[in-house]
C-alpha cells in the first residue's frame, strides 16, 4: 500500500503551493521533461499526444473557414525585419540571433523567428497583384523562439508550438470580419472541446500586439485565479501592407493596400488545460482533448480468461480511444496511475464482473463508480464521456463566475485584488497612466474590453473621470 500512494505523494497540493503543483504535474503525468538546452522542453508522448489532438481539432475549424496551410523558412534576414519598425521594438529583446554559418561569420545577420510576419509579407508581396488575388488565407503549423528571461513547461519557453494565422484582404471590413471569426473559432473550441470558458474582447493599446491596429482576445481564469491569454486575433489594417508595399489592382484599375490579419494558439493552452481541470491526484483531461479516453484495467488478471474479456471489452469499445493496462502493476497502482495521466474513465474487470457479466466505470472527474453490463459497455462508456465532458465545462464555468468581482470604488477594487484571486470588472477612462498607476498599486493588468460591455458606473476606477469601457482586470500568466 505504501507503494501504491508513492505516485500522488510526488503531487504537492495546489492549497499548499500553486506552482510547484504544476511543475509535479507535467512531470509526474510524464508530459515533459526538461532539456539540456536552457528553457527548453522535450515534449513527451503524452504531452505531444494532446498537442495533436489540439491541431487536429482546430485544423478542422480553420479548414472548414477556407484557410489552407503553407509553411514558411525559421530564419528571416535582419533587413527584412527591419521594414517594422514598431513590429521589430516590439520583439527587440525577445530575439534570438544566427551570426555565423559554418565558421563563416553571415554577412547580414538571421533572426530566428519570433512570428512571422514580416516572412508573409514578403510573400504577399511577390504574389498580390489584383484584386482577383485576393484574399489569402493562410495559416502555418510552426514552432517559434523567443528569448525568455523565466520559463515554465507549456506557459513560457524559449521555443514553443503553434499555428499562425496569416491573411490579406481587399477591404478592411473583410480583414475585420476575419480577426473576429478567428477570436470566436478560438473561444468555441476551447469551450466545445478543452471545456474551458473564455472571456472574448479587446486589448487595450498597451497590451496589443506589436504593429497590431486592434487585438483581440480570449482569457481564461486558472484554478488558482489568475489569468491566461489562451488565443489571440490581429488586425494589422494596411499598416505592414504600406511598410512592405503590398498593392493590388482593384476593380476601378486603381492601386490599393490590402489589409492584413494575423491570429495564434500555442502549447500554451496546455498549461490551460493541466491548470482549470487538474487536481491533487494529478491531470483531468476533458474526454474530446484525451489521447487515451478509457483505461481498461483487469483485476485479478492472472487468473483464466480476464484479459481475454479484458481484449474483447476494448474490441467493443472501438469507436474510443482506449487502452488496456495489462502491466504487472497492482490494480491500486494502476488506478492511480490512471488518474494522473488524467485518463476521463477507467473500466474495472475482474473474475466476479465476469461471473456478473458486468464492468464498474470510473469517472476520473467526480471519482464516481457505475455497474454497467458488458452488454451495454460501449453505450454507457460513451454517455459518460459525453457527461463529463459537459460536467467539466459547467463546473469551470462556475469557477469563472464565483472569482468575478466587480466594483466601483477605488478602494474595495485594491482590496479584491489584495485578497480575492480572479478577475475583477471595473470602469476606465481609456488612459494608459491609468492603465499603469492600476498595475502599480494593485498588481494587475488589463486583460481585455469585452465585447458584452456593461456600464458599472460613470467614472474611471482609477482617476474618476468620465468612464470609456469597462474591462476585466486580473493578475496573470
Amino acid at each position: 500500500m505504501a507503494k501504491e500512494k508513492k505516485l500522488v505523494e510526488a503531487i504537492t497540493s495546489m492549497e499548499e503551493d500553486f506552482a510547484q503543483w504544476y511543475t509535479d504535474v507535467v512531470k509526474k503525468a510524464e508530459l515533459v521533461e526538461y532539456s539540456g538546452v536552457r528553457g527548453c522542453m522535450i515534449i513527451r508522448p503524452d504531452g505531444y499526444a494532446i498537442w495533436e489532438n489540439i491541431q487536429k481539432e482546430l485544423d478542422a475549424r480553420f479548414k472548414a473557414s477556407g484557410v489552407q496551410n503553407v509553411y514558411m523558412p525559421m530564419f528571416i534576414p535582419e533587413s527584412l525585419l527591419n521594414k517594422e519598425k514598431e513590429h521589430v521594438e516590439g520583439f527587440a529583446p525577445e530575439v534570438a540571433w544566427v551570426t555565423h554559418g559554418g565558421m563563416e561569420e553571415l554577412q547580414e545577420r538571421l533572426c530566428v523567428r519570433p512570428t512571422s510576419e514580416t516572412l508573409f509579407c514578403d510573400f504577399y508581396h511577390n504574389i498580390v497583384h489584383s484584386y482577383r488575388d485576393l484574399p489569402k488565407v493562410y495559416n502555418q503549423w510552426c514552432s517559434v523562439v523567443r528569448w525568455e528571461k523565466t520559463t515554465r513547461p507549456f506557459l513560457r519557453s524559449m521555443e514553443f508550438l503553434w499555428q499562425e494565422g496569416h491573411t490579406a484582404h481587399a477591404t478592411q471590413e473583410e480583414a475585420t470580419e476575419r480577426t473576429i471569426q478567428m477570436l470566436n473559432i478560438y473561444a468555441q473550441f476551447c469551450e466545445e472541446v478543452l471545456a474551458i470558458p473564455m472571456i472574448r474582447g479587446r486589448k487595450t493599446d498597451k497590451e496589443k500586439f506589436a504593429g497590431a491596429e486592434e487585438t483581440y482576445t480570449i482569457e481564461a481564469l486558472m484554478h488558482d485565479g489568475k489569468a491566461l491569454q489562451s488565443g489571440t486575433s490581429h488586425n494589422f489594417g494596411d499598416g505592414f501592407a504600406r511598410a512592405f508595399d503590398i498593392q493590388y489592382t482593384d476593380k476601378e484599375n486603381t492601386l490599393q493596400y490590402v489589409h492584413q490579419t494575423s491570429w495564434g494558439m500555442s502549447t500554451r493552452i496546455i498549461g490551460a488545460i493541466i491548470m482549470v481541470h487538474g487536481d491533487n491526484s494529478g491531470l483531468v483531461l476533458p474526454p474530446r482533448i484525451a489521447p487515451v479516453q478509457i483505461a481498461v484495467i483487469p483485476i485479478q488478471q492472472q487468473k483464466e480468461g480476464v484479459l481475454e474479456k479484458a481484449a474483447e471489452v476494448k474490441e467493443k469499445l472501438g469507436a474510443f480511444r482506449v487502452k488496456v493496462d495489462d502491466s504487472d502493476k497492482s490494480p491500486g497502482w494502476k488506478f492511480s496511475e490512471q488518474e494522473m495521466r488524467g485518463i476521463p474513465i477507467r473500466i474495472e474487470l475482474g473474475p466476479k464482473d465476469i461471473a456478473a457479466n458486468q464492468c464498474v466505470i470510473v469517472r476520473r472527474d467526480t471519482s464516481e463508480k457505475i455497474v454497467v453490463s458488458l452488454e451495454e459497455v460501449d453505450a454507457k462508456a460513451g454517455e459518460i464521456l459525453d457527461a463529463m465532458q459537459i460536467d467539466m465545462l459547467e463546473r469551470a464555468r462556475k469557477h469563472l463566475e464565483a472569482h468575478t468581482y466587480e466594483t466601483a470604488d477605488p478602494e474595495e477594487f485594491k482590496r479584491i485584488a489584495a485578497e480575492k484571486p480572479g478577475f475583477i470588472k471595473a470602469m476606465w477612462c481609456g488612459d494608459r497612466a491609468c492603465e499603469d498607476k492600476l498595475k502599480e498599486e494593485a498588481g494587475v493588468t488589463s486583460r481585455c474590453m469585452p465585447f458584452a460591455q456593461e456600464k458599472l458606473s460613470d467614472t474611471c476606477i482609477c482617476c474618476g473621470r468620465p468612464a470609456k469601457a469597462m474591462v476585466y482586470w486580473g493578475k496573470a500568466y
